[in-house]
């Protein structure tokens, strides 16, 4: 396994990142609405904007195959 050296910016996008997917994770693990119908996931409006501000800020906005390059060799369970 490949260890990356994150710069802040990097690590702060991951971790956002990561933030992010467990919020949706959740969502869609919440009880059913009412009669069954399966709730809507929602994410709250400041996980996405602080998950789009650090790609902004580790110069990742855009460049989806570099992040995800980048998470992997993080955090390759992800």
């Amino acid at each position: 396994m490949t260890t990356a050296v994150l710069t802040d910016h990097e690590r702060a996008a991951v971790q956002a990142y990561l933030r992010l997917l467990h919020t949706v994770r959740a969502g869609f693990d919440a009880a059913p609405g009412p009669a069954g119908a399966p709730r809507p996931a929602i994410v709250p409006p400041s996980v996405l904007a602080e998950a789009e501000q650090a790609l902004r800020a580790a110069g990742l906005a855009g460049n989806e195959e570099a992040f995800f390059r980048l998470l992997r060799d993080w955090c390759p369970a992800s």
